[in-house]
């Protein structure tokens, strides 16, 4: 499809319109009740792959689009996506585009909605809980605390390609806030040389946290000096968490799903 032809139709009359969802870091528990009540009202559900898949027993009554993406392997191009979601709608639908997280934090949920916008598309925005909080809230670990963390920056640790991160790094290094990536464990031998090179100390705090908020929650914490020989087991999707904050993670981490909690997952409707 080509997106310009489809954004330039925007003279035909739109019924339909599109809700950006942020479908929550994985637990289907932290959906809002907004992005629920939307998946109950959807025809069409065009949803990634870091969306719960639990979350699509919601919309019962929809299409089901999978537009799921993995590391340099992108069945549907972005631009294929937005034809689809202005198509849909033009179409008379109401489509949900479910994300995970949040669609605005790393999500293109911008582009999707500069496109729509483009098009004349009526489209809403629903946030969600964005991983880069929820994911090191369910280690234990508050991004920011004060006496250790004043604020905290998020970073994608990911590009086009497997092309090195081109970041700021100096800046990065500087204070002793808490630094979060996103999408980062196939950059974390850069992220971390980078870091010690622009002058973060080697014995910062850094935790690694695979399938955050789901009961396969795995986390290796050590230091920018010894994470890398640790980290061996960790595997996408992960977070990244770097700083003071991460010491809290050992008394702190209170997330310990037992068969009560599996049993409602998994009966989410």
């Amino acid at each position: 499809m080509d997106e310009k032809k489809c954004i330039k139709n925007n003279a035909e009359e739109t019924t339909g319109i599109v809700y950006l969802v942020g479908g929550g870091p994985g637990d289907p528990g932290l959906l809002t009740l907004r992005g629920l009540d939307y998946l109950h009202r959807a025809d069409v559900v065009v949803y990634d792959r870091l969306a719960n898949s639990l979350l699509l027993d919601y919309a019962p009554q929809a299409q089901l689009i999978d537009a799921g993406k993995e590391p340099d392997h992108h069945p549907i191009p972005q631009e294929q996506i937005n034809c689809i979601l202005i198509e849909k709608a033009r179409e008379g639908k109401t489509v949900v585009r479910l994300k995970g997280g949040d669609p605005f934090v790393f999500g293109r949920g911008g582009e999707e909605a500069q496109a729509l916008a483009d098009a004349g598309i009526p489209f809403e925005v629903v946030p969600g809980v964005t991983s880069a909080i929820a994911v090191p809230a369910y280690a234990g670990i508050p991004v920011t605390q004060r006496g250790m963390a004043s604020s905290v920056t998020f970073v994608t640790g990911h590009c086009a390609g497997r092309e090195p991160l081109n970041l700021n790094w100096s800046a990065l290094a500087q204070g002793n806030d808490t630094l979060v990536f996103l999408m980062g464990i196939h950059h974390l031998p850069q992220i971390v040389e980078s870091l010690i090179s622009a002058g973060r100390a080697s014995e910062t705090p850094v935790a690694l946290i695979e399938q955050g908020t789901l009961p396969e929650q795995k986390i290796v914490a050590g230091t920018l000096a010894d994470i890398l020989e640790k980290a061996s087991d960790i595997r996408p999707p992960a977070i990244i968490v770097i700083g003071e904050v991460v010491k809290l993670h050992s008394t702190l981490n209170w997330f310990h799903p037992d068969a009560t909690y599996l049993s409602e997952m998994s009966n989410v409707r």
